[in-house]
């Protein structure tokens, strides 16, 4: 079902805003329009345009919310001026902290580059700054790879006047120290240069050894990091000990924000002094009612309710409410599209025939109540919809399965109900012996296909549509057409006399004639000139052609309920097949491989029940749907109470 909408506008002085939208459209459910597009006949309209003062506030309060452990917290009720003042102080305090922390991670992107520069030689047991004083003798800091040091030790080191100290080696480097006579030291700088040595520069602010050196800059180190983790303590604990102040401003702020982004849909106007602004949207009638109630008390708020949708630009949003066993089934519906607000909501009609659909062509008692309470199991668990929807469809399949006498396959445990698809033989006139559940599938797509027609009426008359209403072949022409003719088949299958050819002429003859001229007769009917592309000829060649094709649709349609039947015969089939792998027909219980047999049951209740799921969604959207069903609704997106869900 679909919710009736009322359409209202509600004008307030411009400094009553955030009042009136924190007031009372955060209590109800409302879509907003664009005032400016709605109200284009009330003269002087301008939009509401404001800045957010407090976006900044809002942001970071949600950004420290969301850096909060999780854990269930009272949210405390803050006025605007309480939550702006606590995240401003809660941003003062971690702004000096943060000061602390980067002049802290300064030094220790000093201390840590240093150490990297003194910790390759802490094997060099001489005094640093002596040797960064040296006059006569030069000294080299730096790396080597190990495969030029190799080539370097063997082919050039005795050949150059140089002292070379090696301090740390590993897979790719050997870091070293080299010495030579100050008049040589261009010399062997070139030699050293060319065997690809990187020279590496320590600094000069340290007494003592390379591994002293490193000794105090680890501990000066460790001393910045314990500062720091005390720092992230010190802040983590500012904000657990505001927490409820915190998230109390966020909500606050959030709610600001939310309320100040409805201006961009608000329109102002000016009257005598004083700038008023006008908001406008869709709200159900039962909202609607409560909200004007509520408001009568307010002098600063005037509400009005249209009462006519026709004098309204924007069509109604569409809300569906269907009772709590049904509503599982408007995924389908949203899959499609959701109906228009003044089409049929056809939730129910598709719960219904789904499930239907779905027993029938997976009967089986067992494998019925697996999927029933697995179900029914899933969707308690986890909320999905497709859980409910496939518990209620292992309702119809339980239900189906003792009609048709199966238990997980097994037809030998219980008599059949009603008949055992693979079994059942009816005798037709014309066409001969033909397994019944073929001719009740059939049947029962024929009352379908009737019903589809008689809610495409009705949808029609609401659109008010003449030619879909009277001369479609889903309209009045098509549902008399097909109604006799499913008539005349009843009652020559069933051996019961048929009416006469006059009454037959008139019932075929007139609705096809109709569905013919349909396009002439809608123009007669909306006082229209009818328009005739290409000639009489042309028109009465494609009015043939078309009128052919839809007695083939008719047929086809008809034909494909067929799958209905089909799908509950196979499965029956398939389990019988389960069986004999599994020894079965033997007689004897002690053959019997159960493991087979269980096996089987999961493989024909996860594949099958697949297939007819889809098999079921296509015959609901292919041959329901393309027969009343238009879709072209848009969703209610309601601000206040969904949109805090949301």
């Amino acid at each position: 079902m679909i919710e009736k909408m009322k359409f209202l506008s509600l004008t307030a002085p411009k400094t009553e805003f955030d009042r009136v939208v924190d007031s009372y459209l955060s209590k109800y459910e409302i879509h907003l329009e664009n005032a400016l597009s709605e109200l284009r006949s009330v003269k002087d309209l301008r939009p509401f345009v404001e800045t957010n003062p407090y976006r900044e506030e809002w942001k970071l309060a949600n950004d420290l919310v969301q850096n909060l452990p999780a854990q269930s917290t009272p949210v405390r009720e803050l006025s605007l001026e309480e939550a702006v003042d606590a995240v401003r102080s809660i941003r003062q305090t971690l702004a000096q902290l943060n000061d602390r922390e980067a002049e802290l991670e300064k030094q220790l992107e000093t201390y840590t580059a240093s150490y990297e520069q003194v910790a390759p030689f802490t094997q060099l047991n001489y005094d640093i700054s002596s040797i960064l004083h040296f006059r006569c003798i030069k000294f080299r800091f730096g790396r080597i790879s190990l495969e030029y040091f190799e080539k370097f030790q063997s082919f050039v080191y005795d050949a150059v006047d140089t002292i070379l100290f090696k301090c740390r080696e590993d897979e790719e480097y050997v870091w070293l120290v080299y010495f030579t006579p100050a008049p040589c030291a261009d010399k062997v700088d070139a030699i050293y240069a060319s065997m690809h040595f990187e020279r590496l520069f320590l600094p000069d602010d340290y007494e003592g050894t390379p591994k002293e050196a490193a000794q105090l800059l680890e501990e000066k180190i460790a001393g910045i990091k314990a500062d720091l983790e005390s720092i992230r303590k010190e802040r983590q604990s500012v904000l657990e000990s505001r927490r409820e102040e915190l998230t109390g401003a966020a909500e606050r702020l959030n709610r600001y924000t939310r309320n100040f982004d409805v201006r961009k849909l608000a329109a102002c106007t000016n009257h005598d002094d004083n700038t008023f602004f006008i908001l406008c949207g869709w709200m159900t009638a039962r909202d609607a009612a409560a909200f004007q109630k509520e408001s009568e008390s307010d002098k600063d708020l005037f509400l009005i309710l249209e009462p006519d949708h026709n004098d309204i630009l924007s069509k109604p949003p569409t809300k569906m409410r269907n009772p709590g066993i049904f509503r599982p089934f408007e995924m389908f519906i949203q899959m499609y599209g959701l109906p228009d607000y003044n089409e049929i909501d056809p939730t129910i009609l598709v719960a219904i025939t789904y499930s239907v659909f779905f027993g029938f062509m997976f009967g089986d008692m067992g494998q019925g109540l697996c999927l029933l309470i697995g179900g029914f199991l899933l969707y308690r668990a986890k909320k999905m919809n497709l859980a409910a929807i496939i518990s209620c469809c292992g309702f119809f399949s339980t239900i189906f399965g003792f009609l048709f006498g199966s238990i997980f396959g097994f037809e030998d445990i219980i008599d059949a109900a009603w008949l055992r698809p693979g079994e059942a033989m009816t005798t037709l006139p014309f066409i001969g012996r033909l397994n019944t559940v073929f001719v009740i599938a059939v049947a029962l797509g024929m009352g379908i296909i009737i019903l589809t027609m008689i809610l495409n009426i009705i949808n029609s008359i609401r659109a008010h549509d003449p030619e879909k209403t009277w001369f479609d072949t889903n309209g009045a022409a098509g549902l008399v057409f097909y109604a006799a003719m499913a008539s005349v088949i009843v009652l020559f299958m069933t051996g019961h006399p048929l009416p006469a050819g006059i009454v037959l002429a008139v019932m075929f003859g007139i609705p096809l004639l109709l569905m013919f001229f349909k396009e002439p007769l809608t123009a007669l009917v909306e006082k229209k000139a009818a328009a005739i592309e290409g000639g009489k000829g042309m028109f009465v060649v494609q009015g043939f052609f078309e009128l052919f094709e839809v007695l083939l649709s008719y047929f086809s349609n008809t034909i494909s309920f067929v799958r209905v039947g089909a799908f509950a015969v196979s499965h029956a089939a398939m389990m019988e097949v389960v069986l004999m792998l599994a020894g079965y027909e033997s007689g004897s219980a002690s053959s019997v491989n159960w493991l087979v047999v269980v096996l089987g049951n999961v493989f024909v209740c996860g594949m099958e029940g697949l297939i007819v799921g889809i098999q079921v969604l296509r015959l609901e959207y292919y041959e329901l749907f393309s027969r009343f069903y238009r879709g072209t609704g848009r969703a209610f997106k309601p601000y206040g109470r969904s949109s805090k869900a949301n």
